[in-house]
């Protein structure tokens, strides 16, 4: 039975049901339900503010109408007066939670090298670690000179350092193990254990067409390049993930009845619609087609986030299982290199929400240089960012979700923050000689300027047991001024990569270097253990009107005439 309307209602003010008798019951019952009626747009705020009085209302009329003669209407309406609301729209109270997730933090200056298939990602990606959310950043993915910073973005980089981290995540540890939990696909197990040689070929292939007079790999952008890897739902990473038990004013305060939940965000890179159209090839990275859906479902962890700016590249992935628990994904770039604004200098941000905590990850590169004075340019570009730093407002939910970075529960900043040693380039050597890391570090600037207060200030950083990561000679062990022709081209060792992080709720595990020798930079790596809230419904929600309303039924007192 279907709930009246408003002109309905207003008809059942005068229900010709009754009989004589029961005619002084039954004006009295009218009374009260026509003005309960005429008095909704000019009742009290409180009243009008309620979302269950249209919906009681009508449930009551729709009661009465089915009634039987014998049965008094004023009875009636004091047993459904009983009824608690909550259990009406299944609105009950719930329990929040906390568990434990593990997160994998690594970052790299590649120096403008292009990975091959052959690169071993070992050292900026250990196979072994089993986190539940890796957070992987790059600087320099591209040489930055003027070609790449006003131009046009190569997005061939990007593509093999995606495919070459998909295939260090979604390999089998053990060939033994059923680390999917069935059995995977024959097209992904080839994807897991493509050779080298195939990869470089559909690499080389690639850019061999992209060298011609077409130049058809610059068509390709960004998100059709990072599909394959990514849920294939992926459009519900941008949406609101709170419960539906949040505490809120009215079902207009909704997540999901918010239409921002579904804007796309205004960066038309980050845009879910298929531009196949802008990829004639077809182009094929890591042995899978961007249209083989069934391989993305199959695979061990997922690419929830990835973004460019110049040479700034930073990539988010997540346990299968944890991707349908995230949500109000967002990215917002900040440009601070040349003329202060363009996108060689600068850093990318990623929000997104786990269950109900929030994380922002900053991938940075800060202003170069190391000559004195040179550290408070690098200080200003932090300050720039996090005020510079707006994520898009997508929903308006009972809890407001962040639109600046500090305003997140947990925070986790990695980049080449390009902070140099306070010491000459002999000084520095001796104590590198005698690995007197504490000594070193009190020279160390991001040290020196967060003691003073001028820069991240209530952040936190893991201490340092490791050597300077920068600056080597190519493919050695040696740093750059042990072989350097001149002191003008000497750079003193420093600990230019770095990870830090803000919020409660996190513990850091480890902080350690890489060894490989494919930059002039070493990576930097990081484990964290995060408290995640999570919000469990203590009892079980109705799933419509029509079942509230047969549940308010069986309440209503029995007739021995039916």
């Amino acid at each position: 039975m279907a709930f009246p309307d408003d002109d309905e209602k207003m008809k059942g003010c005068r229900p010709k049901l009754f009989g004589t008798k029961d005619k002084k019951v039954m004006k009295r019952a009218d009374y009260q339900s026509c003005s309960a009626v005429k008095s909704g747009p000019s009742s009290s705020k409180s009243q009008s503010s309620s979302p269950f009085r249209t919906l009681t209302g009508g449930l009551l009329f729709g009661i009465v109408a089915t009634l039987p003669h014998s049965i008094d209407v004023l009875e009636v309406f004091a047993e459904v007066r009983s009824i608690r609301l909550s259990h009406l729209l299944g609105h009950s109270s719930s329990i929040t939670k906390t568990e434990l997730f593990r997160i994998f933090v690594s970052t790299w200056n590649v120096g403008g090298n292009t990975p091959t298939a052959e690169l071993n990602l070992d050292d900026f990606l250990p196979a072994d670690d089993n986190s539940d959310i890796y957070v992987l950043g790059f600087q320099e993915i591209v040489p930055l000179n003027a070609g790449n910073v006003l131009v046009v973005e190569d997005n061939e980089p990007a593509a093999r350092w995606l495919a070459l981290i998909n295939r260090t995540l979604n390999k089998p540890v053990d060939s033994n193990a059923d680390i999917f939990q069935h059995k995977p696909s024959s097209s992904l197990d080839s994807t897991s254990s493509l050779s080298s040689s195939n990869l470089d070929a559909s690499f080389s292939s690639r850019s061999r067409t992209a060298s011609g007079s077409s130049a058809i790999f610059q068509k390709s952008s960004l998100k059709s390049i990072r599909k394959p890897y990514m849920p294939t739902q992926r459009k519900l990473l941008k949406l609101c993930n709170c419960s539906v038990e949040m505490t809120r004013k009215s079902y207009k305060d909704a997540c999901f009845g918010c239409p921002q939940a579904y804007a796309n965000e205004t960066d038309s890179s980050e845009d879910d619609t298929d531009d196949r159209s802008n990829d004639p090839c077809g182009y094929i990275v890591d042995g899978m087609n961007s249209a083989d859906s069934a391989s993305r479902d199959q695979l061990k962890y997922n690419l929830i986030s990835c973004k460019r700016m110049v040479g700034i590249f930073i990539t988010v992935w997540a346990k299968k299982e944890l991707v349908h628990h995230i949500g109000h994904v967002r990215t917002s770039c900040v440009g601070r290199g040349i003329m202060g604004y363009l996108g060689n200098k600068g850093c990318i941000s990623v929000s997104m929400t786990v269950h109900q905590t929030s994380f922002c990850f900053i991938c940075s590169h800060l202003a170069s240089g190391e000559k004195e004075g040179d550290e408070l340019r690098r200080n200003l570009d932090v300050l720039e960012i996090l005020r510079l730093t707006q994520f898009q407002r997508i929903c308006r939910a009972g809890r407001r979700i962040p639109e600046k970075i500090l305003d997140h529960d947990r925070v986790i900043w990695l980049g080449d923050l390009n902070y140099r040693i306070s010491l000459s380039y002999e000084d520095t050597k001796k104590l590198l000689t005698e690995n007197n890391w504490d000594a070193l570090f009190e020279k160390d600037q991001l040290n020196i300027e967060r003691k003073s207060g001028r820069v991240f200030k209530g952040w936190s950083e893991e201490k340092i047991y490791f050597a300077p990561t920068y600056k080597y000679s190519s493919n050695s062990d040696s740093y750059a001024g042990e072989t350097a022709t001149s002191k003008k081209k000497r750079r003193t060792p420093a600990w230019c990569d770095r990870i830090l992080w803000h919020g409660d709720g996190i513990v850091q595990l480890s902080y350690f270097r890489g060894e490989s020798k494919f930059s002039d930079h070493r990576p930097v790596c990081g484990t964290f253990i995060v408290g995640v809230e999570i919000q469990e419904s203590r009892s079980k929600r109705r799933s419509s009107n029509t079942n509230i309303r047969i549940g308010a039924e069986e309440l209503l007192p029995t007739s021995s005439g039916t």
